[in-house]
């Protein structure tokens, strides 16, 4: 592999929004680097917008005449005169013709070069690379399906129950359970359409299905010289209608040994494409200790800061660092977890009503702190939440020395945590707590929506009892300043104004998310 010589960027731009631009920011500012956001109409008074050096309108709030338009955005960086593009996570993370574009224009892109992106943007490339890699993948069809008969005849040797799976797909999108075979026939058609609507590609195949697999993924760094290491395991089977919603790492089932494979098995199946920048490799883990390999994310993972916080390392300046040209360092050669961690997804949306998006304006935000504990936050009090956009808002991640710290310290994290003005998800965490199998570390990819459709996982409302604190002391300060208005004033009425407006104020907003 030829590296690119090695450079130093004087402006990067960020082809993003929310938290992951935070982030972005952020991690460029600590290296002395000129930050250039951009932004819609709609994210004008956003967060990156106020924290960048400079901001750029980009287009409308729809993503399509905006964070999409890649083109543009790569005009927008020559004219500015940024040295390279971040794209984050989501928008055009994974487009292999936005990494070529950025590429012919003779900038860098902080990602993977485009000939990986392609090779992993199709599931049926990447199952046949991935076994002339010796990576195990799912027993299964290695090309798309001609037609219903061959998708009979391929199933009936596979045996039921399968997956149909859309080559492009991802996100949960294009992808359909088959237990028997008088359902193939309506499978194999809403699959096709959905992948045709969804990707613009109709190619789907089939894979044996996994019965009540985990999701673990291996977090890989490789660099322009050839050396590609892994950082670990996350374990990341909490899914809702196959959307991430918790991560944590280390898995709690794997051993150092299983690690040790399944890191090798990534390293394999970053070199099989040339891989350079952060990257996933994503796995299933059956109950026999038997993993598959799934798909390989070529970016930067919303889940990324639990492998941060177990091994002390920035994975942002080290996609940074790569994209410059600088070598990975000795220390990534032998990384292992330190204590455990665990990401919050908190998103704008009503879990007593389906989990539908809730936007609207954050009134009042407080976000927990103290020991072990952080937030990658994309808005602040009084931001407005798009009804344009993902309804996340951001992370919330706990360390502790074990597993159980972390559980602990996280109960006492969501407590601490209010946002109102908005509907938020913290319920149905504040739920998870307390639920058994999620204590003890059981999980499957479909553990949540069989909990949620059984109502063994009920969010609760938000107890009317929680902020009788807040209202005591509201109550206290109001008969307060009742006492202190009774006095004498040279200023009359004006006083009698301000304790109503004081009790107003004290007594405001006492439901939270």
């Amino acid at each position: 592999m030829s590296a690119a010589p090695a450079t130093h960027f004087d402006k990067v731009l960020i082809a993003n929004r929310g938290e992951i631009a935070v982030r972005i920011v952020r991690a460029l500012r600590e290296l002395g680097i000129r930050t250039a956001a951009i932004y819609s109409d709609a994210d004008r008074r956003g967060l990156p917008v106020l924290l960048s050096d400079e901001a750029h309108r980009i287009g409308p709030a729809p993503s399509r005449e905006s964070y999409l338009k890649g083109e543009a955005i790569v005009e927008l960086a020559v004219a500015i005169g940024a040295d390279a593009i971040h794209p984050g996570y989501g928008f055009l993370a994974e487009r292999a013709d936005f990494a070529r574009q950025v590429e012919e224009a003779g900038l860098r892109l902080i990602g993977p070069p485009s000939s990986a992106i392609a090779a992993m943007g199709s599931k049926l490339e990447s199952r046949r690379l991935m076994l002339e890699a010796g990576v195990p993948v799912v027993p299964g069809g290695d090309s798309a399906l001609a037609d219903l008969d061959q998708a009979t005849a391929l199933a009936e040797s596979i045996g039921y129950p399968l997956m149909l799976k859309a080559s492009a797909g991802g996100g949960g999108k294009g992808m359909r359970l088959v237990r028997e075979p008088d359902e193939l026939k309506a499978a194999y058609r809403a699959t096709r359409s959905e992948a045709a609507a969804s990707f613009g590609d109709d190619a789907i195949y089939i894979e044996k299905y996994v019965d009540r697999p985990r999701h673990v993924e291996i977090q890989v760094l490789a660099d322009q010289h050839g050396k590609v290491v892994s950082l670990g395991e996350r374990e990341c089977s909490l899914q809702r209608r196959h959307q991430k919603v918790v991560e944590e790492a280390p898995s709690p089932v794997v051993s150092p040994e299983l690690r040790a494979r399944m890191g090798e098995a990534a390293v394999r199946a970053a070199q099989a494409v040339g891989y350079t920048n952060a990257g996933t490799v994503e796995f299933l883990l059956d109950a026999a200790g038997e993993f598959y390999f799934l798909e390989m994310n070529t970016r930067l993972q919303v889940e990324h800061p639990v492998t941060e916080m177990v091994t002390g390392l920035d994975i942002v300046r080290w996609q940074i660092a790569i994209a410059q040209g600088e070598p990975l360092a000795p220390e990534l050669d032998a990384v292992e977890p330190v204590g455990h961690a665990i990401e919050l997804r908190l998103y704008a949306e009503d879990p007593f009503h389906n989990f539908v998006p809730s936007p609207g304006r954050i009134e009042r935000l407080r976000l927990p702190e103290g020991p072990g504990v952080r937030n990658d936050c994309g808005v602040y009090e009084g931001a407005d939440v798009s009804i344009h956009y993902d309804p996340m808002l951001g992370k919330m991640i706990v360390w502790g020395r074990d597993r159980g710290e972390a559980l602990r310290r996280l109960r006492r994290a969501l407590e601490e945590t209010r946002i109102e003005g908005i509907r938020t998800n913290l319920p149905l965490y504040r739920a998870l707590l307390d639920d058994d199998d999620f204590r003890a570390g059981n999980l499957d990819i479909a553990m949540l929506d069989r909990k949620l459709a059984a109502g063994d996982l009920r969010p609760a409302q938000a107890s009317e009892n929680a902020d009788l604190p807040l209202l005591a002391a509201a109550l206290e300060h109001s008969l307060r300043t009742s006492r202190a208005a009774a006095a004498p004033s040279p200023e009359g009425g004006r006083r009698g104004h301000w304790r109503e407006a004081g009790r107003r104020e004290a007594l405001r907003g006492t439901r939270w998310s």
